[in-house]
């Protein structure tokens, strides 16, 4: 069933066992998006086409099965294929609390309800697309749709099936543009800028129809806006080991506050009982909690007015980089090399060792490398970015 509703983002789910690879060439085996996207072995002359919506156009469906952070590192893979197949109506199978994102993002029709790498609840598209995770149990759940056409990576598991090697060590915009680079589609990994909300405040359970397309390039300002925005500080993240200590958050929202920015701690509805905690560490007033206040389209709207974000390695980080909001964004067991900003007024705090691998996002305690992160390097980051940015 597709949805438009909102809410608030769930926590986002692991993707499929990635299995180390070599990375693809880009461009290499290139053609046209009907070249490359192969028919599926089996497929013959004559089989019933694949699936078309109530208005006559071709369905695809796009498997993203993930959280806030996730979808939007999907964004530039997505419009991708927008363009290279305009007469498809785009369904995301995604979580339904994201859907008040498809408009700012301007690439999909509509939302299917999907958490996790399956099951797809969809009867024969014209074409799947597993932008969830490496296989196998993403990409048998969109087989078990019957899809005309497959895109997605190889798996040993799946030999017949056509597709560039998992690129491990890959940025995860990168990564899904250089899976559709192989299958023939074009695709920018800059190209994900939002569309800003067009109301400053939504309240949980509000809805947004889909719109489509969206342009690429930098997001335009709010003409609405007026004086500068307030400065956010984000504590909360899906999984202990990146989250930075409640204290440290409160110390720095308590510096800014003092300094006399408007500072306001935003989260899920999960997390309202952290940002109250830092509130009231730092200082602040009940009404600087925003936590569990907003869906993801009226968090989406404060991200794109506020003049500075201060976060971990989270969905807001990802929404500072899409709206060309200037953030302080500390990394922890995953290096920036692999999910960081992009270019833009982002200060990177990473002190890991790219060396070694990567530490376990997942796991259920601060990573020691976010650990070594202090309150004064965020403040003197923090305050760089606003002597010099002006929003």
């Amino acid at each position: 069933m597709a949805v438009t509703g909102t809410g608030h983002p769930a926590s986002p789910v692991s993707a499929d066992e990635a299995r180390p690879g070599t990375r693809h060439e880009p461009g290499a085996g290139a053609g046209t998006p009907a070249d490359r996207a192969s028919p599926l072995p089996g497929d013959v002359p004559g089989d019933v086409p694949g699936g078309v919506a109530g208005d006559g156009r071709p369905v695809m469906v796009v498997l993203r099965g993930l959280g806030l952070g996730d979808l939007l590192t999907a964004v530039p893979a997505l419009r991708a294929l927008r363009r290279a197949f305009p007469a498809h109506r785009i369904t995301l199978a995604a979580p339904a609390p994201l859907a008040g994102l498809l408009p700012l993002i301007g690439a999909c029709d509509d939302l299917l309800d999907v958490t996790g790498p399956g099951p797809v609840p969809f009867h024969r598209p014209d074409l799947a697309v597993n932008l969830h995770g490496s296989g196998p149990q993403s990409t048998v759940a969109l087989l078990a749709t019957r899809p005309r056409r497959l895109i997605s990576h190889a798996h040993p598991g799946l030999p017949l099936l056509p597709g560039p090697t998992w690129p491990a060590r890959s940025h995860e915009r990168v990564r899904w543009c250089d899976l559709l680079t192989w299958h023939g589609i074009p695709a920018d990994p800059t190209d994900l800028a939002l569309r800003p909300p067009t109301t400053a405040g939504h309240a949980p359970g509000g809805s947004a129809p889909a719109e489509r397309p969206a342009p690429s390039g930098p997001a335009p300002s709010d003409p609405a806006r007026s004086g500068p925005g307030p400065v956010i500080v984000h504590p909360g993240a899906a999984h202990p080991a990146r989250r930075w200590p409640p204290d440290r958050f409160a110390a720095v929202a308590a510096a800014l506050h003092h300094a006399g920015h408007d500072v306001l701690v935003t989260g899920t509805a999960a997390e309202r009982g952290l940002a109250r905690r830092v509130a009231a560490a730092a200082g602040l007033p009940e009404e600087a909690v925003t936590a569990g206040r907003t869906d993801v389209t009226g968090l989406a709207a404060l991200v794109a007015s506020a003049r500075l974000v201060v976060c971990g390695d989270t969905g807001v980080a990802h929404l500072a980089g899409a709206f060309g909001t200037p953030s302080v964004v500390l990394f922890g067991p995953t290096p920036p090399a692999l999910w960081g900003p992009p270019e833009g007024p982002h200060a990177v705090l990473w002190h890991g060792d790219p060396g070694h691998p990567p530490g376990d996002p997942h796991a259920g305690r601060p990573d020691p490398a976010l650990l070594t992160i202090g309150v004064e390097e965020v403040l003197d980051a923090a305050t760089d970015l606003l002597e010099v940015t002006v929003r």
